[in-house]
């Protein structure tokens, strides 16, 4: 089912299939701002990551001493969710465990993803509940992908964060997983000007807090959108090779195994644990 949210600014719509924001339409000027999952470049358009972000090296993990089988990102995005509550400017959805996920992630757990409207922003908030009595480890992320440029046919991208430094990330190998070695940003005026072929080595991933507010400029250097959240990693992509319409900007509480990770699920690095009954909350907001 696709739901349909909107007031005077914007309209958004959403599909309760990976409970997957699939368009962000300014009511004023029509124009769009979510990729529009053509699997031409690329078949999603924001995606849920959980209970996993990023690739497990060997695409496994190893949890008191038993080894589990998870594909990349984890199973949130390719999974049905309930509608929990929908008002005109808010729905909420909800996943819950299952035998089937219980397989390959022993945890019982809810995850609710809340989509609200005020005036020209979209807030998305993460509620995971830990419904054992055990502990539940998890990374949860999001992955909006944002059209860039949007108002003009040039191919150059402008990306304004909210540091007037350099920012440090790291690259990925050929398995998608982080590799140890920091590479500078360097940024004028804490813009980032660039074409796609920048991401011809895969995603950047931006570690320990550095990115807060990320806002889209159009060729006068004017935002048109930006991105605020809290996360401790973030990566910033667009398919390698492509030179694709869009960059996603990807606000992580997790991130993908480094290439030489050796521990288990409670070791990964920007992992969450949550003690039996407790509850993790985040979110990120878009503004146009």
């Amino acid at each position: 089912m696709l739901y349909t949210l909107k007031n005077a600014y914007v309209q958004i719509k959403i599909e309760s299939f990976g409970a997957e924001l699939k368009s962000l339409l300014s009511q004023q000027t029509g124009n769009e701002y979510i990729w529009k999952s053509d699997p031409a470049y690329w078949k999603r358009s924001s995606p849920i990551l959980f209970p996993f972000v990023g690739r497990l090296k060997g695409q496994h993990y190893l949890h008191k001493g038993k080894t589990y089988e998870m594909g990349q990102h984890g199973f949130a995005r390719d999974m049905e969710w309930s509608i929990l509550a929908k008002k005109d400017e808010s729905i909420a959805f909800l996943l819950t465990d299952n035998k089937e996920t219980y397989k390959k992630y022993p945890f019982h757990f809810q995850l609710i993803q809340k989509y609200s409207l005020f005036g020209r922003k979209v807030t998305v908030r993460w509620t995971v509940i830990n419904t054992d009595k055990k502990m539940m480890y998890f990374s949860i992320g999001a992955h909006p992908a944002f059209m860039c440029p949007v108002l003009t046919e040039e191919g150059m991208c402008r990306i304004q964060f909210d540091t007037k430094g350099s920012l440090f990330y790291k690259k990925l190998n050929n398995e998608s997983l982080v590799q140890e070695r920091v590479y500078e940003l360097p940024l004028k005026k804490g813009v980032w000007e660039f074409t796609k072929d920048v991401f011809d080595q895969d995603a950047y991933v931006f570690e320990n807090y550095q990115i807060g507010h990320a806002a889209f400029l159009d060729n006068n250097n004017k935002p048109y959108l930006s991105v605020s959240f809290n996360a401790p990693v973030t990566g910033i992509w667009s398919p390698p090779h492509k030179n694709a319409p869009f960059v996603c900007i990807e606000p992580w509480f997790g991130r993908c195994d480094a290439d030489n990770f050796t521990g288990e699920l409670k070791d990964r690095q920007f992992g969450n644990s949550l003690a039996g009954g407790a509850e993790f909350a985040a979110q990120y907001e878009i503004e146009i």
